[in-house]
C-alpha cells in the first residue's frame, strides 16, 4: 500500500514539473513572438520638423494718439481691435463741465420716456422698430459680462441706439408738442458736449488698440540696427504678460505686418540668412509663415533675428513678448524610425521583411532629425554612380507605403 502511495505522489510531481515546463516554454515563446514584433516597423507617409523655442519680442509699426486734454478722461468711439479708416474720429476725451451736461441729458430722457408713456404716442416707424431690436440684443448680451472694458463698450452702444431712437421720435412728433421741445432741449446738450470736446483722429488706416506699454516709439520696425541682446533684455518685459488698457492714450496698429526678434545661439540660428522662409508655432498653437529680414550677430555668438510675419497679427496685439517655437524646416514623404537605417560603405539602407524574408534596400535620406528620417528611392544611374553592382540594380526592389522593415 506504501508503495502504491509512493508511486502516486511521484506522478505527481512528474505531472507538475511538466506542466511547469510547459507553461516556462509558453511564456518564452511569447516573450520572442514581442521581440519580433518590436523589431518591425511599416513604413508610411509623414513628416518630421526640426524645431527650437525661443522667447520673442513683439515689434509693431504704431502710432501713438494722445491729445492736449488726456487729464480728462476719455469715450472710446472706436472700440478696442476694430479697423479704421484714415481721419476716422477714434476716442474723444470729456470736456469741462461735461458730467453736469450728462447728469442734464439724463434728466431730460427720463422726462421724455415718461411724456411718451402718459401721452400715448404711437410713433410707427421702419427705423424706430430696427432701432428697438439692436438695443434689445445689446441688453441681452450684457447680462453675463464679466470684463470691465467689455461693458464699458456695450454701454457705450446701448447709448448710441437710444440717442439715435431719440432723435427719430423728435423728428416723427407733431411740431407743437412738448415732447419735440424736450427732444430739442436734449439735442442742444448734446451739441454742447460735442463742441466742447477734444477729439482724436487716426493719422493713418489700421487696428484701433488702447493697450499701451511705452515702448510703441522705442521698438521701433523702420531699422533693426538698434536691436541687441542687452538692449531687448534690459526691457525687464514679463514673458507672456497682457499690456495694460490706457485711460488717456490709444495708437493706430498697422495690421498687415509686424516683427517678432528672437534671442538665439544654436546652429541652426548660426546658419539662418536674410530672406530665409520659416514658420513660426505661436501660443495659440497656430502655425505661420515667417521670413528673416534682419540679423544682429554678437560677439558670444548669440543672435538676434527679425522674422517679419503677415498672418495673425491682430492676435499678438496685447502681448509684448511671448514664447515662440522656429521651425527651421519641415518635410514630408516616406517616414521611418532612424533605428531601422544601417549603412554599407557609406551608403544607407533597410532591410525589408516579406513573408519572413528579408532583402537589403538602399535608401536616399532626404531629412533627418532625432527619432526619425524621411526617405526615398536611389534611381538606378545614381546607384550605378554610388558604385553598386549592376546584379543588385537588375533585382533589387523598391521601398513603398506599407513595406515592413526591420528595427535593429
Amino acid at each position: 500500500m506504501k508503495d502504491k502511495n509512493k508511486k502516486l505522489d511521484l506522478g505527481k510531481i512528474i505531472i507538475t514539473i511538466i506542466f511547469i515546463y510547459c507553461i516556462i516554454f509558453v511564456i518564452q515563446k511569447g516573450i520572442n513572438i514581442l521581440k519580433n514584433i518590436s523589431q518591425i516597423c511599416v513604413i508610411d507617409e509623414g513628416s518630421i520638423k526640426f524645431e527650437e523655442t525661443a522667447e520673442a519680442y513683439i515689434l509693431r509699426d504704431e502710432i501713438l494718439l494722445k491729445g492736449e486734454n488726456y487729464k480728462n478722461g476719455m469715450i472710446q468711439i472706436i472700440p478696442e481691435g476694430q479697423r479704421v479708416a484714415k481721419d476716422s474720429a477714434v476716442f474723444r476725451y470729456y470736456s469741462n463741465g461735461e458730467e453736469d451736461l450728462l447728469n442734464k441729458i439724463a434728466t431730460l430722457d427720463d422726462e421724455i420716456n415718461a411724456t411718451i408713456e402718459s401721452s400715448g404716442l404711437m410713433i410707427f416707424s421702419t427705423d424706430i422698430k430696427n432701432l428697438d431690436v439692436q438695443i434689445e440684443k445689446v441688453v441681452n448680451s450684457m447680462y453675463n459680462l464679466n470684463d470691465i472694458e467689455e461693458i464699458k463698450s456695450k454701454k457705450s452702444e446701448l447709448e448710441n441706439y437710444i440717442t439715435k431712437k431719440t432723435k427719430i421720435t423728435g423728428d416723427l412728433s407733431p411740431a407743437d408738442s412738448r415732447l419735440k421741445t424736450l427732444i430739442e432741449q436734449r439735442n442742444n446738450l448734446e451739441g454742447q458736449i460735442g463742441t466742447g470736446s477734444e477729439i482724436i483722429k487716426a493719422p493713418a488706416a489700421g487696428i484701433v488698440s488702447y493697450r499701451i506699454d511705452d515702448l510703441e516709439e522705442i521698438l521701433k520696425t523702420n531699422d533693426f540696427n538698434y536691436l541687441n541682446r542687452d538692449f531687448l533684455e534690459k526691457l525687464n518685459i514679463k514673458l507672456g504678460s497682457i499690456i495694460p488698457t490706457n485711460t488717456e492714450k490709444g495708437k493706430i496698429i498697422n495690421n498687415f505686418e509686424c516683427y517678432i526678434a528672437c534671442i538665439i545661439n544654436t546652429e541652426k540660428a548660426s546658419v539662418a540668412q536674410i530672406g530665409d522662409k520659416v514658420k513660426l508655432r505661436l501660443p495659440s498653437g497656430e502655425e505661420i509663415d515667417a521670413t528673416i529680414v534682419h540679423i544682429t550677430v554678437e560677439k558670444d555668438n548669440n543672435r538676434v533675428i527679425v522674422f517679419r510675419i503677415i498672418d495673425k497679427v491682430e492676435e499678438l496685439i496685447q502681448y509684448r513678448k511671448i514664447s515662440v517655437d522656429i521651425i527651421w524646416w519641415s518635410y514630408t514623404g516616406l517616414k521611418i524610425s532612424n533605428s531601422a537605417i544601417l549603412e554599407d560603405n557609406d551608403i544607407a539602407y533597410v532591410e525589408r521583411n516579406k513573408a519572413g524574408y528579408t532583402d537589403k534596400i538602399y535608401v536616399k535620406i532626404k531629412r533627418q532629425n532625432d527619432t526619425y528620417s524621411i526617405v526615398e528611392n536611389y534611381t538606378n544611374e545614381e546607384l550605378k554612380e554610388l558604385g553598386i553592382s549592376d546584379e543588385y540594380i537588375s533585382k533589387r526592389s523598391l521601398i513603398k507605403v506599407y513595406d515592413e522593415i526591420l528595427i535593429h
